[in-house]
């Protein structure tokens, strides 16, 4: 894709989107109820205005290693996005051959997914309540818990698999289409300072994760899929272990789209989690 002059000329939108406002301290969220006194979250959220392009126009000239994303078009066999039983036996290897293809990977570990259904005013991981989506601007992981999670999961072969290239990269998609409501924006990761990555604690009860909240720059280059169908699959960049100038870390937020029409159904989606390893 050409510069950010071919982008001005794009459709877009005008939403705000909620980034790190700088605190003097590490960012930290705890997934659970925190000890008595405890905040659940030190993060503050610094909100902006900035223009969202419409990347259908130029989606075939988007690739996961320049920008950090791409949509691929994946018609999936699975009936109920909710049935964890046909999610793993049926989603993850679909998944894992999707991977395959788009990256040539030698190996994808899927390790995790999550399904989230909009309900207004409900918080993310309260007990009882689907997982909401995330207003917020981030990177599912950093630098240093990309590695680890591999170290954390796959264990005795972890060594081995990260002597080669490793990525992770989610595929996202809407369980229900049209997606009008709430849709996901991506960042052009060629776009992002390093020291705007900011590392922050995820705490979870038996473990720390860690993830990049992002400071705001105005010259950030915000894309979206408006309408998204359930066949069609957004590609994220979450983490790279090449530093040879390819994309590495994309963020990404749901918004608010202001062209939301009223009867919109609320968002509902899937993303999967996975180790796309490359032999070294």
């Amino acid at each position: 894709m050409s510069q950010s002059s071919t982008v001005r000329f794009l459709p877009s939108v005008e939403a705000e989107l909620n980034y790190l406002t700088p605190i003097g301290e590490r960012p930290r969220t705890y997934t659970y109820e925190p000890p008595a006194g405890v905040a659940r979250t030190t993060v503050v959220n610094e909100p902006h205005k900035v223009q969202i392009s419409d990347a259908r126009p130029i989606l075939s000239e988007v690739s996961l290693d320049q920008e950090g994303f791409a949509l691929v078009q994946h018609c999936s066999s699975v009936r109920d996005f909710y049935d964890e039983e046909q999610l793993r036996r049926i989603y993850y290897p679909e998944a894992e051959r999707l991977l395959h293809e788009a990256t040539g990977a030698d190996r994808v570990f899927i390790f995790d997914h999550t399904v989230r259904r909009r309900m207004p005013g409900a918080e993310d991981r309260q007990a009882g309540e689907p997982r909401q989506p995330v207003p917020r601007v981030h990177v599912d992981h950093t630098a240093k818990s990309g590695p680890q999670r591999v170290r954390d999961l796959l264990r005795d072969g972890a060594d081995q698999l990260l002597r080669g290239r490793m990525q992770i990269i989610n595929i996202w998609r809407p369980v229900r289409g049209p997606l009008r409501d709430w849709p996901l924006a991506v960042c052009d990761a060629r776009s992002v300072k390093p020291e705007q990555l900011i590392s922050s604690d995820l705490v979870y009860k038996h473990r720390v994760g860690e993830t990049y909240s992002v400071t705001f720059d105005p010259e950030h280059r915000w894309f979206y899929v408006p309408e998204m169908q359930v066949d069609e699959a957004l590609l994220i960049k979450c983490y790279d272990s090449e530093t040879d100038g390819r994309a590495r870390f994309a963020p990404h937020t749901a918004f608010s789209d202001p062209m939301t029409p009223a009867d919109a159904l609320p968002r509902e989606s899937i993303e999967i989690r996975a180790f796309v390893f490359h032999t070294a």
